[in-house]
């Protein structure tokens, strides 16, 4: 039989379209015969990091060889060519490991170092003389310079926007959706900075938050699109779903974590089991990952108050990894007494409606 994942093999190594691989799986489960077990719960997140160890051995390669060149090349060229020297590097690796190898976990690598690349030597070369070091910028390192102003921030996001686009037409590495969506949402927050930078400082939380259901809702809308996760856009959602989750979860549990006090833990919690709820309703454990490190903190902060301050860590993982282990084993039961409970026409349109 061919299953879901021969599909989308066959969709990446260029055999078929994901027009027809999408066709295919329908036709597979309109039409199942003998044995096929296309009842048993089917892989729900199923993605291809690494296809065989080559693919960990090429990344150490890939890590030992740019790490030395940017070394040389940051200390003789200076930041901003030197950072451009590695992203032409990481385009013309690309061209070898991922457009004619296409190996995974390499191609992923070396489209973070591309745009990481790109940003920097773009933020850097419009900056000047205004920055100092070779360090990659952060998001607020060159807009909160008086001096300097947005401008490299929106410089920088637009080129590494335009430098993905032209990445993923010629080599179509999933994740790059991904760094395409965090590059815009920098240039409009420092479009925002431009228009009104006291209130976007001040609101920084809310447009984080905001940016991150933006970007939830492209997931969704990929997700949507492949309900069967056999196409790439079911990669696509994944990395945009792993974006969206700390965008959306760090302003408001670390808000709440920052504040202190029983009632903000006990919301840390209800927070935490909100998400779970989500992430079974649209069959993604990204945004419930997010929010594990505050659902640790604030369970350390109930052990000790509940007198167990010498085993305040050990407890809290305990807990923690119950939960966690919990969720997994019962992860498809939940889902569908879920999706019975939402309406039929929206739990039919989720991905992977077992149970709808």
């Amino acid at each position: 039989m061919i299953t879901a994942d021969h599909l989308r093999r066959a969709v990446a190594e260029g055999i078929i379209t994901e027009i027809q691989a999408a066709s295919l799986d329908r036709l597979a489960r309109a039409n199942p015969g003998p044995d096929t077990g296309l009842d048993a719960p089917r892989d729900d997140e199923r993605l291809r990091f690494v296809s065989g160890f080559a693919d960990i051995f090429v990344t150490l390669g890939l890590f030992l060889f740019l790490g030395a060149c940017a070394h040389f090349g940051l200390s003789a060229l200076g930041p901003a060519p030197g950072y451009a020297l590695i992203a032409a590097l990481s385009w013309g690796l690309a061209e070898f490991f991922t457009r004619r190898r296409r190996m995974a976990l390499p191609s992923i690598v070396l489209l973070v170092l591309f745009a990481l690349a790109v940003q920097s030597s773009a933020a850097f070369g419009l900056a000047g003389a205004g920055t100092t070091g070779a360090s990659w910028p952060t998001l607020f390192d060159l807009m909160a310079t008086d001096r300097l102003g947005p401008g490299p921030l929106i410089g920088s996001g637009l080129a590494t926007l335009g430098l993905v686009t032209l990445h993923y037409r010629r080599f179509a590495v999933p994740i790059t959706v991904a760094a395409g969506a965090a590059a815009l949402c920098a240039v409009l927050l420092g479009l925002l900075l431009v228009v009104a930078p006291d209130l976007t400082l001040a609101a920084r939380n809310a447009l984080f938050i905001a940016a991150g259901l933006g970007v939830f809702a492209l997931a969704m809308r990929f997700d949507l699109s492949d309900p069967a996760r056999v196409t790439r856009r079911t990669d696509i959602a994944f990395w945009l779903h792993l974006l969206a989750a700390p965008l959306i979860v760090h302003p408001i549990l670390g808000t709440l974590t920052a504040g202190g006090g029983q009632a903000a833990t006990l919301g840390v919690l209800a927070i935490v089991l909100g998400l779970a709820g989500i992430a079974l309703a649209v069959d993604r454990r990204a945004l419930l990952v997010s929010g594990l490190v505050y659902a640790g903190i604030a369970l350390g902060s109930l052990v000790r108050e509940a007198g167990f301050a010498g085993s305040t860590i050990p407890l809290s993982l305990l807990t923690l990894g119950a939960f966690i282990l919990a969720l997994s084993a019962g992860w498809h039961p939940l889902r569908a007494a879920l999706l019975r409970a939402i309406p039929r026409p929206l739990a039919a349109r989720l991905p992977h409606p077992i149970g709808a």
